[in-house]
């Protein structure tokens, strides 16, 4: 969700590790989408999705599709179901 924020102590102990930010290039090296775009739909690596559990909160969510200027509309279960992702408690809500 746009106000929840990575939480380094849950992705560690979800994931096993530290996230990090990748690169430009590498980015889009990995999911075939630009930065701004990123999404989880038609990757050019097969990679593992999560989505946080803070977006289980709205009925509806506007992920990317794959430019900075497309989104689409979809419920957060349909997100889930179309990508084969896995929800993971990984976020903090700014306050």
């Amino acid at each position: 969700a746009g106000d929840a924020r990575l939480d380094n102590r849950k992705v560690k102990n979800a994931l096993g590790g530290r996230p990090r930010m990748l690169g430009v290039d590498e980015v889009e090296q990995l999911t075939g989408h630009p930065v701004g775009g990123v999404c989880p739909f038609g990757l050019a690596s097969p990679l593992p999705i999560y989505c946080d559990m803070s977006l289980r909160r709205f009925d509806v969510v506007y992920p990317a599709a794959g430019s900075r200027t497309a989104s689409v509309r979809v419920t957060p279960d349909r997100l889930v179901e179309l990508v084969g992702a896995e929800w993971a408690d990984l976020c903090s809500i700014a306050e």
